[in-house]
């Protein structure tokens, strides 16, 4: 519009239904707005709880094997470990041992030590592998330069 009289201006905005704002007080003239004071206060809240930057909120996720995983199998889901380290998640890997399969359980001893071979470049183990009744169960963290 221009510039004009504050009491010009405050009547104009009554007729539109509008609210006149100053916006700029330290400009000279002192800048004002014809705005609903409402949605401006809204929207200036908004802006104040906005961050900066998008922080990834960690997550544990699991991936579960059996002991006689076939290689190519372990491959596609250590691929899917590594795609969950690179988003910032814990990563938690457990075997699961059925019924007679407790007999061998240095078979599931001997599959997370190739698994924290492989991972090593990736992450690092924050929970070596323990037994927890029928499942055997480790935890990963990613390397913070990944």
């Amino acid at each position: 519009m221009g510039i004009m009289a504050s009491k010009d201006a405050y009547m104009t905005a009554q007729q539109e239904g509008y609210d006149l704002v100053e916006v700029a007080p330290d400009a000279k003239p002192p800048v004002c707005k014809f705005l609903d004071y409402g949605k401006f206060q809204y929207q200036q809240k908004k802006r104040s709880h906005k961050p900066g930057t998008t922080h990834h909120k960690t997550k544990m996720k699991e991936v579960r094997l059996t002991p006689q995983i076939d290689p190519h199998d372990l491959s596609i889901k250590l691929k899917k470990v590594r795609e969950l380290l690179g988003k910032g998640d814990k990563v938690t890997i457990s075997v699961r041992f059925r019924g007679r399969q407790m007999r061998h359980r240095e078979t599931g001893t001997q599959l997370m030590q190739r698994i924290i071979e492989e991972m090593g470049e990736y992450a690092k183990v924050d929970r070596h592998p323990s037994f927890e009744g029928r499942r055997l169960s480790m935890v990963f963290t990613p390397l913070s330069n990944k």
